[in-house]
């Protein structure tokens, strides 16, 4: 047999080697959120879970309703999606810890803006207090196709330190904008 069929079988052999891979790790990954809880604690989370559930479906007269009222949300999204220029391509979350009081998540997404991409990783510290809840941004990671803009890469830095995702969410959507603009002018005078 030729060497390139050969070749052709490894790539596909691993290939789905690393698929089998990703499985298992969204396995033990959903396995190990669900042993953070005993089997009281998912009981009790069941039985409030139906109560919220029959309150809310007294609340609710119809399915039209709720279909109303999905109409209404995607409307909002679509809005917001337009006045932004801000869509989200992919989110992933993962529990990296979870005790009773706090709670340690992984998050990535990743979208674009206008034209230009972008993604984010950053763990979300929840802490619960009898009243409260807080939460807090560490860890966060940017990755943008800043070119050889030195603005940007600064922004980006500032916005890595700090871990403030509404500043970066804000500038990026004017400063995408703008650059969208730019670039259209520019290729106007080409």
């Amino acid at each position: 047999m030729d060497n390139s069929i050969f070749q052709a079988y490894e790539d596909e052999i691993q290939s789905l080697e690393e698929e089998i891979k990703l499985l298992a790790e969204k396995y033990e990954d959903s396995q190990q959120e669900s042993t953070f809880f005993s089997e009281e604690e998912i009981l009790m989370s069941i039985k409030s879970f139906q109560k919220e559930f029959e309150g809310e479906s007294k609340g609710h007269e119809s399915p039209s309703d709720l279909k109303a009222q999905l109409e209404s949300l995607e409307a909002d999204l679509s809005f917001l999606m337009k006045f932004t220029g801000i869509q989200f391509t992919s989110h992933s979350k993962k529990t990296v810890e979870k005790t009773r009081n706090k709670t340690v998540q992984k998050h990535r997404l990743s979208g674009d803006c206008h034209s230009m991409s972008f993604q984010l990783e950053f763990q979300l510290l929840e802490m619960k207090n009898k009243e409260n809840v807080s939460a807090v941004i560490t860890d966060l990671s940017v990755v943008m196709d800043s070119g050889e803009d030195s603005d940007m890469s600064k922004f980006v830095s500032s916005i890595e330190e700090h871990g403030n995702l509404l500043t970066f969410f804000r500038s990026l959507s004017s400063y995408a904008e703008w650059f969208e603009h730019r670039r259209c002018t520019f290729l106007h005078f080409k």
